[in-house]
């Protein structure tokens, strides 16, 4: 069962939020964030994204991956059960350098699918601790690649989804692409959280 939060995780406003037969019966989490704050964020046209990227979503970057505030992996957590709880094809989530992530004590990517319990694999290792968002558009585009296959890994011939937390211009996932086909997937597709 999952502990009830009583404030929201953004404001630390109580939460005002009665079961309801829907929530009791689908099995849902119960809500981490007041309507308020939920509201700041903008639902995304593509389906390859769950939100735009906004002001509120700046800030809750800023606090979950920067701040270190891992709590803030449930925010999403129903939007991404949603999307990923029928899901066939084995979900990939972008892996972080070993360095960033002693630096940031925790992957904020898994994070996010442990806390909507999504299971996932990992196929991948970045190369590079360098990251995207310290470079412009045209210094992404040429980026070496980022990542390469993790040791003694096969990737059987079947589709794969790769989940990253936002998509500017596409190199990340686009290098993720590549290892994956060049190392035997059949396809490969991606969703991300964010859409830049």
């Amino acid at each position: 069962m999952n502990k009830k939060e009583t404030h929201c995780l953004l404001c630390a406003q109580l939460l005002q939020s009665e079961p309801s037969w829907k929530t009791l019966l689908t099995k849902q989490f119960p809500p981490c964030i007041c309507k308020k704050c939920a509201s700041r964020f903008e639902h995304a046209p593509s389906p390859t994204a769950l939100y735009q990227y906004n002001d509120a979503m700046k800030d809750y970057l800023h606090q979950y991956k920067f701040l270190q505030d891992v709590a803030l992996a449930k925010v999403f957590r129903q939007e991404l059960q949603d999307q990923f709880n029928h899901e066939k094809s084995p979900i990939i989530p972008i892996p972080m350098h070993p360095l960033k992530q002693k630096e940031r004590t925790f992957s904020h990517m898994e994070e996010l699918l442990k806390a909507a319990k999504i299971p996932y694999i990992q196929l991948l290792e970045k190369t590079t601790a360098e990251t995207q968002s310290s470079k412009n558009r045209e210094e992404r585009l040429q980026t070496a690649s980022l990542f390469q296959l993790l040791p003694s890994v096969t990737v059987a011939y079947k589709e794969y989804v790769l989940f990253d937390d936002i998509q500017t211009t596409g190199t990340t996932l686009r290098h993720a692409t590549e290892i994956l086909l060049q190392a035997g997937a059949k396809n490969v597709r991606s969703f991300t959280l964010i859409n830049g």
